[in-house]
């Protein structure tokens, strides 16, 4: 059998980012829900925003097994549903006249150590319920921010990885010279 081109991928639910991403969308499903009026828009936008995120490194992981574009552009995609549901959250601050942490502030840097090690969705959406709707948008905030951190480097690792294997057409080419070289 010969595994050199279509490598099953799809382990996304390993990568850090992915679940760092489902605990985003946890914690806005949540936060949206209590803290919006049934009835606004922003409730299904900041949801959509979010599932978005996760779903597209998804869908971005299995589709990269034949096509490196295709997975590159729905990294991509997850990245830019989360910077929407970023300026949601700012918004949430801005009009409300809450207070939004500077990334210097205490508070950020006890969010960021405590959702390095923390990857329990459940435990974002239970905070919901303890914690003032300004502190639930800055934690999401600070969420966010590490995410495009780590969605940058995903989609820096693809790139590399298409400089270095090519699309799936190139590998197809390599196997089949390879396989006709053994017959």
């Amino acid at each position: 059998m010969n595994n050199t081109f279509i490598p099953q991928q799809g382990d996304y639910r390993q990568l850090r980012v992915f679940q760092l991403g489902n605990c985003i969308y946890a914690l806005t499903y949540a936060f949206a829900h209590r803290h919006l009026q049934v009835g606004d828009r922003t409730i299904d936008q900041m949801v959509q925003a979010a599932r978005s995120g996760k779903q597209n490194i998804a869908e971005g992981s299995v589709d990269g097994a034949t096509s490196r574009e295709m997975e590159i552009k729905l990294t991509n995609v997850a990245k830019a549903s989360m910077h929407e549901l970023l300026i949601d959250y700012e918004d949430y601050l801005m009009t409300r006249g809450l207070t939004k942490w500077g990334k210097d502030d205490e508070r950020v840097r006890k969010t960021r150590v405590f959702c390095r090690t923390h990857i329990d969705p459940e435990l974002y959406r239970q905070a919901v319920n303890n914690r003032t709707d300004e502190t639930i948008a800055n934690i999401a905030i600070t969420m966010l921010h590490q995410f495009d951190v780590l969605i940058t480097r995903l989609i820096e690792t693809q790139k590399q990885r298409f400089l270095e294997e090519g699309g799936i057409k190139e590998q197809m080419y390599r196997a089949r010279v390879q396989y006709r070289k053994r017959e």
